[in-house]
Parts: structure tokens; C-alpha cells; sequence
């Protein structure tokens, strides 16, 4: 039996939320008219408490909205398309949020208020391009352009995430030799250097620290690692630290290039696709700033905001910013000058995303290596930290 989660209003106006477990919504409704209670909104659960990010792939629902976009240009009205996308079998979850979708819509909501009910799926840049084609009578057009936009978005992710596959094999790969390294084999060897006593050169000495405390005090130095781990976490996650951080990591000499081009891929995406769609210029920076995933980029928007407010150009505090390059910068003030802002973002995108296939192959290529190379060292350190007392030994026979 289907669980419903109700919105009501008692006898003196009180707002009152609830679940049902009923076999319809017409049950429900002869359930709270029981309790003398008006309801006010019912949804079934599933479609409520589908809407999470972690659970609804940016793909699928880009290709949703895509899908939604053109049911919409073949004819098929609003809630009959809802009604097709909330009956589809190959995402649960997804079906769930567009039957939720639906049934706010034959309530007599826009689709833009009903999506703002799910705050947990659609991110405020879906919702405000949304309501702007509503408004301006294009709505199918809009889905169209947004459903590529998030797929686009995905396929992003999809390749840094793919590029990083090999280095994180190789870190595991490292921590396992690692592991069996001070675990298994510097073990052996520690009764045979036990006449040595303090003679013991210094990184023989280290070595076997770190051998013990993996060995003897396992579990300990699991405890204090966890300890370590959650407090740099805590510290890492403060506002001012976490600015501090962003600052850093873009200065960086290959990281710092990768992570300013992410960040500008996405502002322009967003800023594109909305200004295509009617969102007004403040409103479309202001939802953009929060979707570039960077600290300094958020306060260079907030900066461009005050400066258009104040009928400045938008390009001019980008450029300021120093996190977008000179061409971008220049990009952006020709498309201002020529009306057609929208369609140069779109294009700065698409050029900057090949410019990060780019520096994403070259970092994995310097990556590669430098694993290596740390690997090749750790080997090296254990090898002369139990040779050197060897040599010792042989001596003194």
C-alpha cells in the first residue's frame, strides 16, 4: 500500500504535515475530512523523497528534459507529458519525481512551482529557465536547450572522472606494496639488526617506526589517522579556510589552470543558456554565481553584479578577477557590445572545454610519473634503510 505525505489545515488554521499509508489519494482525502482537517497539498512519497541529486544521475535527467521538450513541440500537452515520462520503468526514482510533477500540475501549478518543490533534483538555474519560457510562451524550447546543457555538464564530469581513474588505480596499487612493504617484509628483518641496538642508521630507524605502528599498533594508528582525517576535515570545511584553499589551489602550477577553466565552463554555461531563455541579466548572475563550484569565482560574480547594478559592463570585474583569460575576457566584451552576448558564452564553453580535454591529458600524463616515481622512492628508502646495517654486520664479522 502506497504511502501518501499530506499538507493540511486544522479547524483554527493550523498548518498540519502528515503521512498516510492508504490505497489512493481519494482514501487519504476521506481520512483527513475524518479528522476535520482541509487538505492542502497530498503527494504520493515516493515522488517526494526521490528528489536527491546522489540518486537521480545529471544525465538521466537532462535527457529527460530533453525527452519533455520534444513531446512538447510534437503536441502532447504539459500534463499528458508528465504523465508519459512519470510511467517510464528504466529510473524509478526519476518516474517518481515526474509523477510528482504531474499531480502538482493537474493541481493547477506551473511547472516551474512544482519543480521548486524538489529542491533535491532541480537545482534553481533548472527552475528559473523553466519559469522564464512558461512565462514567455517557448517552454519547449527552453527544456530542449537545458537538457543539453546538463548532459553537456555530465559528459564533463564523465571525462574528469575518467582521467582520473588511472592515477587513483595507481595510488591503491601504491598503498598495497606499501602495506605489504612495512607490514610483511621490514618485519623480518628487524631480529637481525637487534645487536646493532642505537647503532642503527636513522632511516633504518624510521622505517621500523613506521613498520611498528602499521604492525604492532594497527589499530591505534588507525584510531589517531581517523582522528587527524576528521579534524582536517572540520578545518578544511570552514568558510575562511575553504577561501584560503581555493585561492591556493588555483595558483597552483597545473591545478590552478584545470580548476579556473571548470569554473568558467560552468558560469558561461548557466549564463548562456539562461540569458537564450529570458532570465534577466541579474537574475541569471546571481543563480549563476553558486554553479561554478568556486570561491574566488562567486566573489568575481558578486563583483560583476554590483558592477552591473551600477550599469557597468559585465566583462570589465570578470577581467579584474584575473580567473578568466584575456581571450575569454575579450569574448565576452565583444559579445556584450554586439547584443548576442547568450550565443558567444555557449561558444566560450565549448572552446574552453576542448581547451580542458586538453590540460586534463597533459596533467594525467605528469601524474603518471610522479606515482611512479614516489612509488620508485619508498622502494628505495626501505632498500637503503635495510642495507645499510647489513654493511654494518659484515663489517663487524
Amino acid at each position: 500500500m502506497p504511502t501518501f505525505q499530506y499538507t493540511a489545515l486544522s479547524g483554527t488554521g493550523q498548518r498540519v504535515r502528515g503521512s498516510l499509508a492508504a490505497a489512493n489519494e481519494q482514501a487519504v482525502l476521506a481520512e483527513l475530512e475524518s479528522k476535520q482537517l482541509t487538505p492542502v497539498a497530498i503527494r504520493e512519497k515516493e515522488a517526494e523523497t526521490a528528489g536527491s541529486v546522489r540518486s537521480v544521475s545529471a544525465r538521466s535527467l537532462g535527457e529527460s528534459y530533453e525527452q519533455l521538450g520534444d513531446l512538447l513541440r510534437a503536441g502532447v500537452p504539459l500534463l499528458r507529458s508528465l504523465k508519459l515520462l512519470g510511467a517510464r520503468k528504466s529510473s524509478a526514482r526519476l518516474s517518481g519525481v515526474y509523477r510528482g510533477l504531474a499531480a502538482a500540475v493537474e493541481k493547477g501549478s506551473d511547472l516551474a512551482a512544482a519543480m521548486a518543490e524538489e529542491p533535491r533534483v532541480f537545482a534553481p538555474v533548472h527552475i528559473a529557465m523553466v519559469r522564464a519560457g512558461e512565462k514567455g510562451g517557448f517552454l519547449e524550447d527552453v527544456l530542449v536547450k537545458l537538457g543539453r546543457m546538463v548532459v553537456k555538464q555530465a559528459e564533463m564530469r564523465a571525462k574528469i572522472i575518467g582521467n582520473l581513474v588511472y592515477p587513483a588505480v595507481l595510488v591503491g596499487l601504491g598503498l598495497i606494496i606499501g602495506g605489504v612493504i612495512f607490514g610483511v617484509f621490514v618485519p623480518k628483518f628487524q631480529p637481525m639488526f637487534e645487536k646493532l641496538g642505537d647503532g642503527l642508521p636513522w632511516v633504518t630507524k624510521m622505517v621500523f617506526a613506521v613498520s611498528g605502528a602499521i604492525t604492532r599498533y594497527g589499530p591505534a594508528t588507525a584510531i589517531v589517522l581517523a582522528i587527524l582525517g576528521a579534524g582536517v576535515w572540520r578545518v578544511v570545511r570552514l568558510p575562511k579556510v575553504r577561501e584560503w584553499l581555493d585561492r591556493v589551489w588555483l595558483k597552483a602550477p597545473v591545478i590552478g589552470p584545470i580548476l579556473r577553466n571548470i569554473a568558467t565552463v560552468r558560469l558561461c554555461q548557466l549564463m548562456g543558456a539562461m540569458l537564450g531563455n529570458g532570465v534577466p541579466m541579474l537574475a541569471a548572475l546571481q543563480i549563476s554565481r553558486d554553479g561554478t563550484g568556486s570561491g574566488p569565482m562567486r566573489a568575481a560574480v558578486d563583483s560583476a553584479i554590483e558592477a552591473v547594478r551600477s550599469g557597468q559592463a559585465l566583462a570589465t570585474p570578470l577581467a579584474q578577477s584575473g580567473l578568466l583569460d584575456d581571450d575569454v575576457s575579450e569574448m565576452i566584451a565583444v559579445g556584450e557590445s554586439a547584443n548576442n552576448l547568450d550565443d558567444v558564452l555557449l561558444k566560450v564553453a565549448e572552446t574552453i572545454e576542448a581547451r580542458l580535454d586538453r590540460l586534463l591529458g597533459v596533467a594525467v600524463r605528469l601524474i603518471e610519473p610522479l606515482l611512479l616515481v614516489g612509488l620508485a622512492s619508498v622502494v628505495g628508502v626501505v632498500a637503503a634503510a635495510l642495507l645499510l646495517p647489513m654493511s654494518k654486520l659484515s663489517g663487524a664479522v
